[in-house]
Parts: C-alpha cells; sequence; structure tokens
C-alpha cells in the first residue's frame, strides 16, 4: 500500500495576497498538493495561480486536477507545463483528462464531441507529451494533431516530465492511467456532463470496487508503484455522523448506508474518519486524499496523523 498524501484543491482566493497566504498555509497544515480545477467559471487561471503557489513555498506540490485536453494543444501546453516544472523544482503534477463539463463547452464554443472521440484525443494528445518530454523531436500525423518538427524547450527539471496524474470514471480512461501516469485520479461518472444522479450513483463502494480491479488488470505490473487518488465530494469532521449521513443521502439519490460507504463522502470524528481512510485503502488502494476550501482546516488532525504513514 501507498502511504497517504492530502491534496487540498481550491479555485483562488479573494485578493493575490490571500492566495499565497492560503498556499503557505495548505504547507503549514501537512497537505502534499495544492490542486486546481481547469474550468471556465469564477476559478482562477490554473497555470499562473500555481506558479504563484509555487513561489509562495517551499515544499507544497501544485498541480491541476486536471487539465481538459480539449482547451489546449498539446504542444503548447507541453511548453508551459516545462516551464512550470522548471520553476517549481519538480514540485509539478499534470493532471490530464479528457473533458467532461457540458457548460465549459458551450461557454467557449469548442465542440463538445462523444466520450469516445475527445477520450481518443486525449490519448493522441498523451503520446505527444510523453515524446516532447522525453526530449525527442516530435513529427506525428494523427487523427487530431499534425506535428512538423517539435521540439520542447525548456527542458523540464523532471526527468521524463512533470508526475502525470490521469483522472476519470470509466474503464478505458483508468485503464489508460494504469499504463501511462503515476497518479491514477478515480471519480464518479462524468459521461453525463453534468454533476447529478448520476455522478452520485457513480460514487458507491461497489464502483470503486470495480474501478481498482480494472486498474489492477491494466497493468498488474505497475499496480503496486501506483497511488490511487480519490476526489471527494462530501467531507466533514463531526460528532454527528449518522444524523449528517441521514440528511445529505436523498441529496446524493443514495441511502445513508451507501453514502456512508461510499468514497466520495468522508464524515466524522477524526478516529472515525481515519478508520474509514484506512479501511478504504485497504479495501479499493485509495491512498491519495483529495479536499476542498470547506474542509480546509478541519482535516488538520486527520492529516498530521495518516500523512507519509
Amino acid at each position: 500500500m501507498q502511504p497517504f498524501r492530502f491534496a487540498i484543491q481550491l479555485q483562488g482566493a479573494s485578493t493575490p495576497a490571500a492566495w499565497r497566504a492560503r498556499a503557505r498555509q495548505a504547507e503549514d497544515l501537512g497537505y502534499s498538493t495544492l490542486y486546481l480545477p481547469d474550468h471556465l467559471g469564477e476559478q482562477w487561471g490554473p497555470l499562473v495561480a500555481a506558479t504563484v503557489a509555487v513561489e509562495a513555498t517551499t515544499e507544497l506540490n501544485v498541480g491541476i486536477l486536471v487539465f481538459d485536453n480539449d482547451f489546449r494543444h498539446p504542444v503548447v501546453l507541453a511548453k508551459e507545463l516545462a516551464t512550470l516544472d522548471l520553476v517549481a523544482e519538480g514540485r509539478f503534477e499534470f493532471g490530464l483528462g479528457a473533458g467532461w463539463m457540458h457548460t465549459d463547452y458551450a461557454t467557449s464554443g469548442i465542440a463538445y464531441d462523444e466520450p469516445k472521440v475527445r477520450i481518443d484525443r486525449m490519448e493522441e494528445a498523451l503520446g505527444i507529451f510523453e515524446q516532447l518530454f522525453s526530449g525527442a523531436t516530435v513529427t506525428t500525423s494523427g487523427t487530431h494533431y499534425q506535428v512538423t518538427d517539435a521540439v520542447l524547450q525548456p527542458t523540464p527539471h523532471t526527468t521524463g516530465g512533470p508526475k502525470l496524474v490521469i483522472g476519470g470514471g470509466s474503464k478505458r480512461i483508468l485503464q489508460l492511467a494504469a499504463r501511462r501516469a503515476q497518479v491514477v485520479s478515480m471519480v464518479p461518472s462524468l459521461k453525463a456532463g453534468v454533476i447529478g444522479p448520476e455522478m452520485a450513483a457513480g460514487g458507491v463502494a461497489e464502483r470503486y470496487a470495480e474501478r481498482t480491479d480494472w486498474v489492477r488488470a491494466a497493468a498488474p505490473e505497475r499496480f503496486a508503484s501506483l497511488e490511487l487518488q480519490c476526489w471527494t465530494a462530501f467531507a466533514a469532521i463531526t460528532d454527528e455522523a449518522a444524523a449528517t449521513f441521514e440528511a445529505l443521502a436523498p441529496g446524493f439519490g443514495l441511502t445513508p448506508a451507501q453514502l456512508q460507504a461510499a468514497p466520495v463522502a468522508l464524515c466524522g470524528t477524526v478516529d472515525e474518519v481515519c478508520a474509514q481512510l484506512e479501511e478504504r485503502r485497504e479495501r479499493f488502494g485509495l491512498s491519495y486524499i483529495v479536499l476542498h476550501e470547506g474542509e480546509f482546516e478541519s482535516f488538520a488532525p486527520v492529516i498530521a496523523r495518516l500523512a507519509g504513514n
């Protein structure tokens, strides 16, 4: 089993000074990583915000969970990532996904292709990233990208490119992650393009057991070295866990028991949450836990107890 790591996913702050302070606080509280999402809503631009967070800290990793592959050409993005990895001296995590949120595409006018096409395009882009990060001169004529004599400059700090995180909920993308990434980020199904009942149904324990099996089957020789990451939808430190699950379960379309067992939910006292995480690591292999703004400070005792163990 991999040791526990914890990430906090934030969208920005009220001021630049507040953002720098938030990054330093994350580092002080023991978070391994500060992540930003990649959407077109009110969040800050992820590349600039990640760079500022790196400059404000000394040990904290930063990352994007995850870049929407459709937003940027891989040759263009590779230069930005190499530069950020260089500035961060290796403290950058490169999250990549096929894109899913329908409103991002509607807002931008980017074509919202069917999932198979988006994943095909992401896989083709991934091959370009891998070649560029390896130092190769890239010429390729694929279905989605045509590249001629592309060379990556500057060279990233991390040999072979920054640590790769691939996220998703489908069998195909998780098995791709198992074969190519260092971190497999498991999320409920995103096929609907919105956060709704389908996503909640995909967050139950049985579906996460299935996802772990997909990852193991795709790359049995790599499985022990992979970090399996769990993005949480709800987390709280409270003495009233049973009542909380009872109240919230209908909103997720689940029974209280289903929500309590779901890896996307963490709720209870510090002791109870630590026990939940240890059980889920044992059962599903989930060791890299992503939390959000609302749990930033309250989960510090959990992080202090489990991080690195």
